[in-house]
């Protein structure tokens, strides 16, 4: 159980950074700043990809039939990566929407 929270707890960090990234790449974008929204928006990209490896590893354990209990902090920390996703597609639309103004 040990080993499954503390993934929980990294999928969390690395989805949060994305979401962060995401973020202020909108900021930047809003600015007129789209050098830096693009730099921001691959960091955001990258995280995400941090965090969707360590949710990899954790299926790919599972189909293995070495799968753990699941515990609220996973369930916790799927929720911080899909809604970590879901802010970084949004933000690459609102980004287009400032960059066609």
């Amino acid at each position: 159980m040990e080993k499954i929270t503390e993934i929980a707890f990294q999928i969390i960090l690395y989805a949060g950074n994305g979401k962060s990234s995401a973020m202020e790449a909108i900021q930047a974008a809003k600015e007129g700043d789209f050098e830096e929204s693009d730099r921001l928006i691959e960091e955001a990209g990258k995280e995400l990809n941090e965090a969707h490896s360590f949710q990899t590893k954790l299926l790919q354990e599972e189909a293995n039939g070495e799968g753990s209990a699941v515990n609220v902090m996973l369930v916790h920390s799927q929720d911080h990566l899909m809604t970590s996703m879901t802010v970084r597609d949004l933000a690459i639309e609102i980004i287009e929407i400032y960059r066609n103004k």
